[in-house]
């Protein structure tokens, strides 16, 4: 962590996390490594109550110059330099948002999706894809069938979609994965 980043007591920072000049990590966030880096540029500012997780297969890379807004979450993605992430977005494993974007209220893109720079994902709206389909959820037909494609349950756990105990193994091995902190301690 550098000298000059500012980590409020009431957040968390664990693991493999790396803190650059004039960082400001606000009350309740959380940034952690869970099997992947995490590195977070100059001058970023992470709201309260961000969720930041690096995960196996996924380090996370946030651009110098970032906003990352209230209740918003990345797990294991690149957001460029100068990127906002409005309050409550979303932002998934193998994703890139590329410079100077926009992700509004509530808004995602999605698994292995790619914002060109300068791209906004307008408030409420799914970005899936590369390149992407931007849509409204009203349009959850055509943003379903992209996300199939991506394969979600196979990219980030390693299982077939159509296991018939999906979600038993899915919980298994994510359990397994986060108890990598069951011995963490303050300091």
């Amino acid at each position: 962590m550098h000298d000059t980043a500012v980590v409020a007591p009431s957040a968390v920072v664990s693991g493999d996390v790396a803190l650059e000049e004039g960082v400001q990590v606000l009350h309740g966030a959380v940034i952690t490594s869970e099997g992947g880096p995490v590195r977070i540029g100059a001058y970023t500012i992470v709201m309260e109550n961000a969720v930041i997780r690096g995960v196996s297969g996924n380090a996370v890379t946030i651009g110098d110059h970032c906003l990352v807004g209230p209740h918003a979450y990345v797990s294991g993605a690149t957001v460029e330099p100068e990127v906002f992430l409005a309050t409550g977005s979303r932002v998934f494993n193998g994703a890139v948002v590329g410079r100077g974007s926009e992700v509004r209220i509530d808004a995602i893109v999605h698994l292995r999706t790619e914002l060109a720079p300068g791209t906004t994902v307008p408030i409420g709206w799914v970005a899936v894809g590369s390149p992407p389909l931007i849509a409204p959820a009203e349009q959850h037909d055509e943003l379903e069938a992209r996300q199939r494609e991506l394969d979600f349950p196979e990219y980030v756990f390693g299982l077939d979609r159509d296991t018939p105990d999906l979600m038993v193994q899915l919980t298994e091995r994510y359990g397994a994965r986060l108890g990598r902190h069951s011995d963490d301690r303050s300091v």
